[in-house]
């Protein structure tokens, strides 16, 4: 399986609170309208919890600040995913999906990497 990992910073007009809704309620059913174009497997939102609702992991380590959410999406592997790359219809989906995601995320503070999942335990 391939997995796509976006870390989440919203845009400065939106809270916490209607960023996540958003996310959740807006942007999440335009990922699942598009996913057999896009041949996503499985698509994952992560919330990140208000900041005083538990002790802050990242203080003992000297860590930064956490992000408002982690994006995940998984593809049945790279030459799947590759399949869509001369497809049209694929084409315009990632377009909605990029242009959807400028309007609550702050793209340049938000990375994303390809990785593959290796389960410990």
């Amino acid at each position: 399986m391939l997995k796509l990992t976006f870390c989440l910073i919203r845009r400065p007009e939106f809270t916490r609170e209607s960023f996540q809704d958003y996310w959740l309620n807006t942007h999440g059913p335009l990922v699942a309208s598009v996913r057999e174009t896009l041949r996503i497997r499985r698509y994952v939102q992560l919330h990140s919890l208000p900041p005083d609702a538990l002790f802050d992991p990242g203080a003992p380590r000297g860590a930064p600040s956490g992000y408002d959410g982690v994006a995940q999406l998984w593809w049945d592997s790279a030459e799947d995913l590759a399949s869509t790359q001369s497809d049209p219809a694929a084409a315009e989906a990632g377009r909605l999906l990029l242009e959807d995601e400028r309007r609550f995320i702050d793209l340049a503070r938000s990375p994303l990497w390809w990785g593959e999942e290796h389960v410990i335990f």
